[in-house]
């Protein structure tokens, strides 16, 4: 693996884990409550060591890895995600998926979505045109605790909410065109978004937090309130959206 290129090795490891945690899954010897976490220790064993094989030298974040705080001497980190959807995986929904991602001095470079159970890795390195916004716009948001402040700017909007599951799931269906917005500011980490993010730049899309400013990875705190995810040309509009309805929100507080 080592003889990959970034962008190979990302595509390559994502789909794999994906393959493994269908198998975890089809194994039958686990319990609904138990599956999730059989399925993320196992995937995350399987990427760490890969990581540690093929990229020695590169620094490593995962969600299910105890960061020993090294990563933030490196200039290149992955970042990844081994089932980003826990819930969705378990009952073997299509909105779970796998994230791979590398970050160079804290930019999103190169970055791997597989949605196993849509047999589909988007890759950063292999961007497709994006079709136009549909009218009405379609916004995802978390299937089950929708977001206030994207459902007001849904609202604001006149965009049709579609719940789905995982991050990484909603922010490529914005990348497939099966949605147009993808706006969430409940909380997230950078393990939930980094890899997604990378995917979606190099479509052409605008990724930001929800007051424009630039997402930022391997940082001390990992923590990343909220993001922003659309269409170039819907951006501005979506920005300042988000403002008014704070400002409401606030003003009725």
């Amino acid at each position: 693996m080592s003889a990959m290129d970034d962008a190979d090795l990302a595509a390559h490891l994502a789909e794999t884990a994906g393959r493994i945690l269908r198998d975890v899954r089809a194994s039958g010897v686990f319990s609904p409550k138990a599956l999730g976490k059989a399925g993320d220790q196992t995937a995350n064993a399987f990427l760490v060591h890969a990581l540690r094989e093929a990229r020695p030298d590169d620094g490593l974040l995962s969600e299910e890895a105890k960061c020993d705080g090294t990563r933030l001497t490196r200039s290149r980190v992955w970042i990844i995600d081994p089932v980003d959807g826990t819930r969705e995986y378990g009952e073997a929904r299509a909105d779970w998926a796998v994230h791979v991602g590398l970050a160079i001095d804290g930019e999103p470079v190169v970055g791997a979505v597989a949605l196993p159970d849509a047999g589909v890795v988007l890759r950063s390195d292999r961007a497709e045109p994006l079709p136009p916004p549909a009218d009405p716009l379609r916004m995802v948001v978390s299937r089950t605790r929708p977001a206030p402040e994207a459902v007001a700017v849904a609202e604001r909007l006149g965009a049709a909410l579609i719940p789905m599951g995982s991050a990484g799931a909603k922010a490529m269906a914005v990348v497939r065109g099966e949605a147009d917005i993808y706006l969430h500011t409940g909380g997230q980490y950078e393990w939930d978004s980094m890899a997604p993010v990378a995917v979606a730049l190099a479509h052409g899309l605008h990724c930001s937090r929800i007051d424009g400013t630039p997402l930022r990875y391997n940082r001390e705190d990992v923590y990343l309130p909220d993001l922003l995810i659309c269409p170039q040309a819907l951006a501005g509009q979506v920005l300042a959206t988000v403002g008014e309805a704070q400002e409401a929100g606030e003003a009725a507080n």
